[in-house]
């Protein structure tokens, strides 16, 4: 309705562009803003300028032909200034699909490069190498890439079994080593008790035939006399 009369209202979180006879004339920022739609002043389109995620989930094999799967989290945001939000809007159709066609190229070509046990340990820097690729194609659209975190690395599930079995054979080693660890330092602590014990009895029994060697040595003087 407000259209019909000239005023167009725009929420504070988007942005409307406005066009004259076909062609760019304006961005419509938040608040009242007015047209002429004598004029042929039209509001081509809305871009919300808050800062938005998409989840891509992307399958492929690592150089040890593991397929795994990656989760990136993409945070991006159209930029604040005038030229940017024209870029957005008549040069891009969908963000969505082309931020997630990057995403799908670098993943697909930085995996394949690395074993499974790396993807794990690089994937900081595969982060990195996606956010770099990504800032530098989307800039030209008009949008900013704040952050695209992997949030999960999920192996192939006959693989991740094989593995949780490694780890689980790797925790019993772990656990008879220090079992065995346990054993060694009692029988230790038992060889130790029993040597103080036989050292204890050894001084006793000494102790013991030294008195009595010198309770038959007193009586022999009275003898002799």
């Amino acid at each position: 309705m407000c259209d019909m009369f000239g005023c167009v209202i725009v929420s504070q979180d988007e942005v409307k562009v406005v066009e004259q006879l076909g062609k760019y004339m304006m961005v419509a920022r938040p608040g009242l803003n007015c047209i002429l739609p004598c004029l042929c002043q039209f509001v081509k389109g809305t871009l919300s300028m808050r800062l938005m995620q998409m989840d891509i989930t992307c399958e492929t094999k690592t150089k040890d032909n593991v397929f795994v799967t990656l989760k990136v989290a993409v945070q991006y945001q159209v930029n604040p200034d005038t030229d940017s939000i024209k870029d957005a809007m008549y040069k891009l159709t969908n963000a969505r699909a082309q931020i997630e066609s990057y995403v799908y190229d670098v993943v697909r070509s930085a995996v394949p490069k690395i074993e499974l046990d790396d993807v794990f340990t690089s994937k900081d820097e595969i982060s990195s190498t996606i956010k770099s690729q990504l800032t530098d194609s989307m800039s030209s659209f008009g949008y900013t890439i704040l952050a695209s975190p992997i949030t999960d690395i999920d192996p192939d599930r006959e693989v991740k079994r094989a593995m949780n079995e490694i780890n689980k054979a790797r925790r019993l080693r772990m656990a008879a080593v220090d079992e065995g660890e346990s054993v060694k330092i009692r029988a230790i602590k038992e060889a130790e008790a029993e040597a103080s014990r036989t050292e204890i009895q050894a001084k006793a029994d000494a102790e013991a035939k030294f008195m009595a060697g010198q309770g038959i040595a007193r009586p022999r003087p009275a003898i002799i006399s």
